[in-house]
């Protein structure tokens, strides 16, 4: 009992001491959490295979799992830290203690834009964390006394409800200061109520897709709330518009700073575009297609003045992410852009807000920065970026691909009238010309395409099915409008992107 009760007492400290860090990070830099500075210290130093199966397998819960990996063995030290502090060997228990904040301090302070103060939260934790363990220490060794006042009376059962008193309450006050926090970080997050300029260059309406003839599939237009995230934070920046600059600099003629009013000042334009992340697997969820505002990239890169040796765009967030783009693609009349609005609104916090950049065409992890602060003009040759140095590819265009929404895999259906449907994107690539399905390896035959937004937005389609009892196999392909097909070929998404039909089987009964 009395080994159970120091373990208990190792975690119960532990969790105070990171729910008190947490808050101190909220009033701070929310990032600088001692769990999620060490959960992103763990992402930068994950060998890019073992990125990919983890989105492939917990999807946008990969976060959510590295989160709670980090806390169960931080958790597990701290239980063996309060063994060792019970059993009087305070030595190894403090030195264990100050090896946990030593790690959790020294990850905070190497991130790219990290500062001395971002250390202060790991620092808090290891000190309350040794109170708490200290004081906790003291009541379970201390002894109970009678009823007169002095110790050593017969009274194991008053010692326990002392000691799981304690430990409860330590419990309670680390989910109270973790509740606290939590609130803190979700208020500092909210995003600033601004009301964005119309745009000079308007986008036309956006017909009415198939959402309600076809169930099951797609929205065509994708709401803020369920457009995809995939990126490397583990918090969302918390950006004042009012302070944030865009720097652009590098191989120009003259450095250029604006603020975030002098960015609506600007002539926005106003497009429907699909995005995609690299990590997309063939039939995967990571896309999603929404209204852009923006200023042309071209337009700042003019107020620059672009030098003759550039061939890319080094773009970096706040928290000091860089993302490489070919200048090329940048600037070869696609609507490129500095985005400050999704589907009629300002960019929310966790696309980016106040600003961030879109390529069409290009997959996020080379044209999509999200929260943007500088963009410096150079060369592949003299610098690098976050994923580069990761092996993936420099130039990843967006590759042609279709996706089945409905039926869903596996599914069991009745025999008759079944509705295939889904969605299919070819990105400067003139962009869909057509989709076409496949039942049990037979001919290919056209489906019906919904309204087109454009070559840089997807498409939903649809073909009526007459289904047979029995185990089938469904698949489709797109045609882009420059002649090319969809490729059967099937390749990872490492290092450019992901290709290969979508087949999925389906029983009718």
């Amino acid at each position: 009992m009395k080994k159970l009760m120091a373990v208990l007492a190792g975690l119960v400290s532990a969790a105070l001491g990171i729910a008190v860090g947490h808050l101190a990070a909220a009033f701070g830099t929310p990032s600088a959490s001692p769990v999620l500075a060490v959960g992103s210290a763990v992402i930068d130093r994950t060998p890019t295979p073992v990125k990919e199966w983890a989105i492939a397998h917990f999807g946008t819960h990969d976060k959510v799992i590295l989160v709670g990996s980090v806390l169960l063995v931080v958790l597990a030290a701290a239980g063996g830290i309060g063994l060792l502090a019970g059993l009087r060997r305070f030595v190894l228990a403090g030195l264990g203690l100050a090896a946990l904040t030593a790690f959790a301090a020294a990850a905070a302070l190497s991130r790219p834009t990290a500062n001395v103060t971002d250390a202060v939260p790991s620092l808090v934790t290891g000190v309350v964390a040794t109170l708490a363990l200290v004081g906790l220490t003291r009541v379970l060794a201390s002894r109970p006394a009678r009823v007169d006042g002095t110790e050593g009376g017969r009274g194991p059962g008053r010692r326990t409800v002392v000691a799981v008193g304690a430990l409860a309450g330590t419990a309670v006050a680390a989910v109270g200061v973790g509740g606290t926090a939590r609130w803190l970080v979700a208020r500092r997050t909210r995003a600033e109520q601004i009301t964005l300029p119309a745009p000079a260059d308007p986008a036309p309406p956006l017909p009415a897709g198939l959402d309600r003839t076809v169930p099951g599939i797609t929205a065509f237009r994708t709401p803020n709330a369920r457009f995809y995230r995939v990126d490397t934070r583990l918090d969302t920046p918390v950006v004042d518009s009012s302070t944030w600059r865009l720097r652009i600099d590098g191989d120009v003629d003259r450095t250029v700073e604006l603020s975030f009013d002098d960015l609506l000042a600007m002539p926005l334009i106003e497009r429907d575009i699909t995005l995609t992340c690299v990590s997309n697997s063939v039939g995967g969820p990571y896309t999603g297609a929404a209204r852009w505002l923006g200023v042309r990239l071209t337009d700042l890169l003019d107020q620059a003045g672009v030098g003759p040796h550039a061939d890319q765009i080094l773009s970096t967030d706040v928290g000091g992410m860089t993302i490489s783009t070919p200048l090329e693609a940048a600037t070869d009349g696609r609507d490129a852009m500095i985005a400050v609005g999704m589907n009629g609104e300002q960019l929310p916090r966790a696309h980016g807000f106040p600003a961030r950049l879109i390529v069409p065409g290009l997959y996020g992890f080379i044209g999509a920065t999200k929260w943007i602060t500088r963009m410096t003009l150079t060369t592949y040759a003299d610098h690098t970026a976050y994923w580069t140095d990761r092996k993936w590819a420099t130039d990843a265009p967006i590759k042609p691909s279709s996706r089945i929404d409905t039926p869903r895999p596996l599914a069991s259906l009745k025999a008759g009238d079944v509705v295939i449907g889904g969605v299919a994107w070819a990105q400067e690539r003139d962009g869909v010309e057509a989709v076409e399905v496949r039942i049990d390896g037979g001919p290919w035959q056209r489906a019906t395409l919904g309204p087109s937004g454009g070559e840089d937005y997807w498409r939903q389609w649809f073909t009526r099915w007459d289904a047979t009892p029995g185990d089938h196999t469904l698949a489709c392909r797109v045609l882009s409008g420059d002649g090319a097909t969809q490729t059967p070929v099937r390749a990872n998404p490492f290092p450019d992107g992901a290709s290969g039909i979508q087949s999925i089987s389906v029983s009718v009964a």
